[in-house]
């Protein structure tokens, strides 16, 4: 691949978002509409507690990426109720439309003690060309389970031949390290399918290789079909250590199968890195790939995992 970056298109602190949320444009993911393309991301607030809370807002922009329309005002989705999943923020909201149908893929938040947090994936549906979301119930989708025992996250979904097919992230282990105050997760992307979008079938097991080593992160995995061929991008970085040292820091990585089934790692052909300053200087991460029109866009974070919002690059080649 080779990717032409155009630059930051939307930064948060710009404008005014929901809950008085300043900061975070995190995970980018688009909903293509008659004549403008809807771009969800996770914002935060700060709750009572000083602790973050996410919210899913909105930006409307030309299908060329150029001009912001619109703004949301309101929360896409209300937070999760007391207990659920999702009570403490989603991040993100992956958006499938199927049969007229607009599905809102949750990836769900919720604190814990001796860990930061748990997640687990849900689903909402709109009923009004999404503007807002409903969940079908309290409860996940997508959950951990005996193979995969935390941390179920991170949904993109895309349906090929009549199947759904999601790639999410779950976790494997908890690791402690001097560097970090708490327990750092490790996690992989897995593969689901599902003939309705909400009965789910997980493969259980992780479907991309390691570059880094065992205990190597990814996260976010996005996928498009181009010329018989599946292309996965995802983010990937060291376990512990990230968040102070840029080197161990989020970057892309790439993938490619023939069969949506076994998947080669080759991040040398990712085509696109961090620059050498500015906002995505640190790192590159949360892709999400969308084709408008002829051409392939990718949406991406980058420094302080998204807090000064997103940006663009174009496909050059393949």
């Amino acid at each position: 691949m080779k990717w032409k970056k155009i630059g930051k298109i939307f930064d948060p602190r710009q404008h005014t978002l929901p809950h008085h949320c300043t900061e975070f444009a995190q995970s980018p993911q688009t909903l293509m509409c008659d004549d403008y393309m809807r771009i969800y991301f996770s914002t935060r607030e700060t709750d009572t507690y000083g602790k973050y809370v996410s919210h899913i807002a909105y930006v409307d922009m030309d299908k060329n990426f150029k001009n912001i329309i619109r703004i949301s005002k309101h929360t896409v989705i209300e937070s999760g109720d007391l207990g659920c999943f999702d009570e403490h923020g989603i991040f993100p909201l992956h958006i499938c439309k199927h049969n007229g149908k607009i599905f809102g893929y949750i990836g769900g938040w919720s604190r814990r003690v001796s860990v930061p947090v748990e997640t687990s994936i849900g689903l909402a549906l709109s009923r009004d060309k999404g503007e807002t979301f409903k969940r079908i119930g309290n409860g996940p989708v997508v959950t951990s389970s005996v193979h995969e025992p935390y941390m179920v996250g991170d949904p993109f979904v895309r349906i090929y031949d009549d199947i759904f097919h999601m790639w999410y992230i779950y976790g494997t282990k908890w690791l402690t390290s001097p560097a970090d105050r708490e327990p750092q997760r490790v996690y992989k992307i897995g593969h689901a399918v599902s003939k309705d979008g909400i009965s789910w079938h997980k493969e259980n097991k992780q479907i991309i290789s390691d570059t880094l080593n065992s205990s190597e992160c990814q996260a976010l995995p996005t996928v498009m079909r181009h010329k018989n061929r599946y292309h996965m991008i995802f983010c990937y970085r060291q376990a512990t250590g990230f968040r102070k040292n840029k080197k161990r820091g989020y970057r892309l990585g790439y993938a490619f199968s023939e069969n949506l089934t076994d998947w080669v790692r080759d991040d040398d052909n990712v085509g696109i890195t961090v620059s050498q300053d500015g906002w995505d200087s640190d790192m590159m991460c949360y892709p999400h790939v969308v084709k408008s029109g002829n051409t392939v866009y990718l949406l991406y974070n980058g420094n302080e995992f998204g807090r000064f919002g997103f940006g663009l690059a174009v496909l050059e080649s393949i």
